[in-house]
This record gives C-alpha cells, sequence and structure tokens, in this order.
C-alpha cells in the first residue's frame, strides 16, 4: 500500500489520532490535576511562568497585565489543559479530528514564540532560563504541528465517530500520496536531525540516545529509502526512552506526561514503517533530477 491508497490514508490517519489523542489526555490530565490540587499548583505555575518556563514576559504582559485583562495565570492554564484533555478525548474517539488538527497544526507553533530565551554574546545569565534559540528546543512541536497537518489532510481514519456521524468532515483532502509522504518524514526527521546536531547544549532532546545516532536516522528518514527499517529504528529509539523515562516513584499520570510527544511520534514511525513516505524528493528521485538536469545541460564546443 501506498499514501496514494484510500486504506492506507485510513490506517495513517488511525495512528497519528490516536497517538496525539494520548498525547493531550496525558497532557492537560497531568496539568489539571496538579492545578486543581493546592500542593501542586505553585510548582506547575512556576512551570509556566517561570524563567525556564513557557511563557516570556511579553506574552505575560499581554495576557495578563493589560487594563483589559480578564484572564489570570491559574485561569488560563486551567482553561488550556481543559482544551487539551477535551480535544485529546475527542482525537481518541475521533470526533471532530480535521478541526482539531488543524487548530493545533497552529498552535503548537505557540511555544516557539512564546518560549522565554536568552542568548545574549557574553551576558551573565543568573536565571535559571532558556539559552538554546526557542526553534531548536521546541523541534518536538514543530514535528508535531506537521504531523497535525498531515492528519488534517488525511481525515478521521478508522472507527471514528466522524464516519458514522460526519462523513463529510471525516474524508480527508485530495492532496497527492507523496507530498503527504514528504511532510511525514521532514515531521519525523527534523527532532531527530536537530536533537543529532545540537546534542549536548541545553534543552536540546536526544531521546536518550548518542547524538550520532539520531542525526543518521533523521537523515535516512529523510532520504526516505528503506523506509520499514528506517521507521522500525525511529520505533526502537523511542520505545527505548520511554523506558528510560518511566519510574516506580512516580504516579501513572505523572509516568504518562514524561513520555506524551512520544506516544504521536512512535505512531508516525509504526505508520512510515507500514507505508512508507512517497517517492519525491527521496534520495533516490533527488539523484535522478540532478542526473536529468545535468543530461539537459548544454555543452559548450
Amino acid at each position: 500500500m501506498t499514501l496514494n491508497d484510500v486504506e492506507a490514508r485510513k490506517t495513517l490517519a488511525t495512528l497519528i489520532r490516536i497517538g496525539m489523542g494520548l498525547l493531550f489526555v496525558s497532557g492537560g490530565w497531568n496539568k489539571l490535576y496538579q492545578l486543581l490540587d493546592p500542593a501542586l499548583e505553585p510548582a506547575v505555575m512556576s512551570s509556566y511562568l517561570g524563567a525556564h518556563g513557557y511563557i516570556n514576559t511579553f506574552f505575560v504582559a499581554y495576557l495578563f497585565d493589560g487594563a483589559d485583562a480578564f484572564l489570570t495565570p491559574w485561569g488560563f492554564l486551567t482553561i488550556l489543559s481543559t482544551f487539551e484533555l477535551v480535544t485529546g478525548l475527542l482525537l481518541l474517539a475521533g470526533l471532530l479530528v480535521r478541526p482539531i488538527a488543524l487548530i493545533y497544526a497552529f498552535l503548537l507553533w505557540s511555544f516557539v514564540i512564546a518560549l522565554p530565551v536568552m542568548t545574549a554574546p557574553g551576558a551573565a545569565i543568573e536565571a535559571n532560563t532558556f539559552t538554546t534559540p526557542a526553534i531548536l528546543v521546541q523541534i518536538r512541536d514543530i514535528g508535531l504541528s506537521g504531523l497535525m497537518f498531515l492528519l488534517f489532510n488525511l481525515g478521521s481514519g478508522r472507527n471514528s465517530f466522524d464516519a458514522r456521524v460526519l462523513p463529510n468532515l471525516a474524508k480527508g483532502t485530495l492532496a497527492r500520496g507523496d507530498g503527504l509522504g514528504l511532510l511525514l518524514r521532514v515531521s519525523l526527521a527534523a527532532p531527530l536531525i536537530v536533537g543529532g546536531a545540537f546534542a549536548g547544549y541545553a534543552d536540546i532532546q536526544t531521546f536518550a540516545m548518542p547524538g550520532i545516532v539520531l542525526f543518521v536516522v533523521g537523515l535516512w528518514i529523510l532520504a526516505g529509502e528503506l523506509p520499514r527499517f528506517a521507521g522500525a529504528a525511529l520505533a526502537a529509539i523511542l520505545i527505548w526512552f520511554m523506558v528510560t523515562k518511566i519510574g516506580f516513584d512516580k504516579s501513572l499520570i505523572a509516568n504518562l506526561n514524561g513520555i506524551k510527544r512520544e506516544f504521536a511520534f512512535l505512531a508516525a514511525a509504526i505508520g512510515y514503517a507500514l507505508l512508507g513516505g512517497g517517492t519525491v524528493y527521496t534520495l533516490r528521485d533527488c539523484v535522478r533530477r540532478i542526473g536529468a538536469s545535468l543530461s539537459r545541460t548544454p555543452t559548450s564546443s
């Protein structure tokens, strides 16, 4: 099967939908649990609004300090967490999948914009803040954004409520399978290439692997060759990372929250191993294009 086949698209959509659903249910549930517990609430507030949080001073002032501001930090995070939990459950059920996917495809970029980063050369940084560019720190969310754009194009997949009650909404677009395959490859490869190329820098996710391993597997996926083995290699990396993150001293929800993004990437990696990533701009296709271009180049006499 290829991504030009309807059944293949349904398979990939189902995998990504379930992976994303687990991500948002885990994240939303974990934050709500802490926000509603007076003993845990300060820690989760600090994780978002502290110097090493996810919201910089510009957005804190924009959201909470203006004369017309009606949100409090606690209210904002509670609304956001509830939205995550509810939309995660909807994704698992397969209801309103395409609108939710489109919202998250853009929303996942918000942390890239809002992340507080200090990168001035020679500056003495006393606060425990981010010192690596936000686009590198948040590369996993950028990859997830790509998967959400992919899900929007694929539709709701199998065994979804959309297919039963909103059949027109459940159908994906008519985008070519090669284009969707390229988006899948880039979304999976980007976190690996960045993790490998910038391993050792602060807040760069390396999935408990040497940087060279991530870099090579990322390039392999991007090249689109032997997708079954490349997808299996990525799945093995993710499973290993998930195992290393699980702690018996932590609660179930804390364990799930620690590996929430990996659920989505693992589902997409399985889909890539099963269905491939198209033939456009693979290594073989690039070599062919270069060869064809060179053969058309006139030679001087």
